[in-house]
């Protein structure tokens, strides 16, 4: 029923809306504490509560979403009694002797400035020369590759993907990299396996979304993932090219050495958090990178 109610209310937005962005609001605890109370109650409990960062910084495009998205992971993770939250956005976490201390990380719409998509980089060469800002860099990408290789967890929620948008190694972490998106429009959303875990909250049921359709390349056309959501690009207006494949993948899991990578491309609107489906999902994605949901994460192309 709450799921009918909440498609109803998008389809009335949609109607003054479309290929609009959703209006922004103001965060505020009332409305976190309104959304969080919708959490469903279907997620396991766990024994030792896990470390989990989230991280926020970015550089480029400002996500009016970031402090909502934030707050609702953080949320939903204490609603749950499964997490100790830290949120904190320095850089300098991702040294080595600091990274370690957490079971996984978020990445919450870390846009990097366009000319070079590299958020480390961004950062260090206000303080550095250009090499050195390079080589930096590198280190602490290098520092998250090995955290993750090592077995623990990553989350990355909609723009989070261009933190580090032209390293081939970090397209190769998430399973992909962002290419471009059209217009903010009615997507329809559906379930690549109505009966995995990490879809229960959606009762086996596709649901529409207002959001920008996000499109990938570099190792997104690996496969190298285990997909959750997907679209029909065919459905999808203002595309600048030709898609080969119709079905067009917004969420997947995926191993990464001993760790494991929870990918999202919803939502660039915090109103899609009204949806306790989503809610759910995003609870059980971070169960599965702290390595506390077992699931089906075999690659599509194995």
């Amino acid at each position: 029923m709450r799921s009918l109610v909440y498609t109803l209310v998008l389809l009335l937005l949609f109607s003054k809306a479309y290929s609009q962005d959703l209006k922004p609001f103001e965060l505020t605890q009332e409305w976190t504490n309104s959304i969080v109370s919708q959490l469903p109650n279907d997620y396991p409990k766990l024994k030792v509560k896990r470390k989990v960062l989230i991280f926020s910084l970015f550089t480029g495009f400002d996500h009016w979403t970031v402090p909502h998205t934030k707050a609702i992971v953080e949320g939903i993770a204490l609603k749950s009694e499964n997490f100790e939250i830290i949120t904190l956005n320095d850089v300098h976490m991702f040294k080595k002797e600091n990274i370690h201390q957490f079971d996984a990380i978020v990445l919450n719409n870390n846009c990097s400035e366009r000319d070079h998509r590299n958020l480390f980089f961004d950062v260090f060469r206000k303080e550095q020369n250009s090499d050195e800002a390079w080589a930096r860099a590198e280190h602490y990408e290098n520092n998250l590759l090995e955290y993750i290789e090592q077995g623990n967890g990553l989350v990355v929620l909609h723009g989070g993907i261009t933190m580090l948008n032209k390293s081939g190694k970090f397209s190769e972490l998430v399973g992909g990299s962002f290419d471009y998106h059209p217009k903010q429009q009615m997507v329809e959303v559906k379930l690549t396996d109505s009966s995995h875990p990490l879809l229960k909250g959606f009762q086996g049921e596709s649901f529409k979304h207002i959001d920008e359709p996000y499109f990938f390349n570099n190792a997104y056309f690996d496969y190298d993932f285990r997909p959750l959501l997907y679209m029909e690009a065919d459905d999808i207006e203002g595309k600048n090219k030709e898609v080969d494949e119709d079905r067009s993948y917004l969420a997947w899991i995926k191993k990464y050495g001993k760790g494991r990578v929870f990918y999202s491309a919803l939502s660039h609107n915090p109103q899609s958090y009204e949806n306790p489906a989503m809610l759910s999902f995003l609870l059980h994605g971070l169960l599965y990178a702290t390595g506390d949901l077992d699931c089906d994460d075999t690659p599509i192309k194995s």
